[in-house]
């Protein structure tokens, strides 16, 4: 099917746009705000527009969503809704987009930590990379009565690409809290209390044995099973 084209001015700027990154760019393909705005040199809000198309369930993703993308570089990833298509423009999903004041508050609750790996704002990575950023994702809960809910939560710019179709099965993980021993429950609860948890000795040793070589590996297997002899 031939697709209009991207430079016909009976169509809206935001229908424009979408065609734009269908016949020019292509999916899973890089833009950049210079490029927009030379395609669109009379429209003053082109990047609004272009992210007008979210709520049509196109996927346009920035260096928030993909830490491998430059500050003025966008990525394409998916198409959504053919808005080209009469009648297709006015078919908005549900308003979705937060309030600072909404973020601010998840933040606080999550204690302005990324709830997957940990990281604090700002914080660098282990291996060098560029410092976290923060922000509110978008979980599928499935709740204990089996329905299935969609929560607030906070992590880094990198989880959150990783992470982006993680469910959580909330009855399913009480029932394996609840099949804990008392021990065990009273660990948790102390981590859970603390919000955090320190590894211990041989919880370091082991993460550092898994990054060895070959031949290191070799060396402190030999070392251990020496020592039970």
């Amino acid at each position: 099917m031939t697709l209009p084209s991207w430079r016909d001015g009976k169509y809206g700027t935001k229908v424009r746009a979408a065609l734009w990154l269908e016949t020019e760019v292509g999916e899973g393909n890089i833009f950049t705000k210079a490029q927009l705005r030379e395609a669109f040199p009379d429209v003053a809000q082109i990047d609004r527009r272009m992210r007008d198309l979210r709520d049509h369930d196109w996927t346009i993703h920035t260096r928030r969503e993909d830490p491998a993308l430059k500050q003025e570089e966008q990525r394409y990833v998916k198409k959504g809704t053919e808005v080209w298509v009469p009648g297709q423009a006015k078919t908005l999903k549900s308003k979705s987009s937060l309030t600072a004041a909404q973020r601010t508050r998840v933040m606080m609750a999550d204690n302005f930590l990324c709830r997957s790996c940990g990281i604090g704002a700002g914080e660098s990575y282990y291996d060098g990379g560029q410092d976290s950023q923060l922000d509110v994702a978008r979980r599928k809960v499935v709740l204990e009565d089996g329905s299935a809910e969609v929560q607030l939560v906070t992590e880094c710019n990198r989880c959150r690409v990783g992470g982006r179709d993680r469910e959580v099965n909330l009855g399913e993980l009480i029932g394996q809290v609840k099949a804990l021993t008392p021990l065990e429950r009273k660990v948790l609860a102390a981590w859970i209390e603390a919000d955090g948890r320190k590894p211990s000795a041989l919880e370091k040793l082991w993460g550092v044995f898994r990054t060895l070589p070959e031949g290191s590996r070799a060396a402190v297997k030999r070392a251990v099973a020496s020592e039970e002899e």
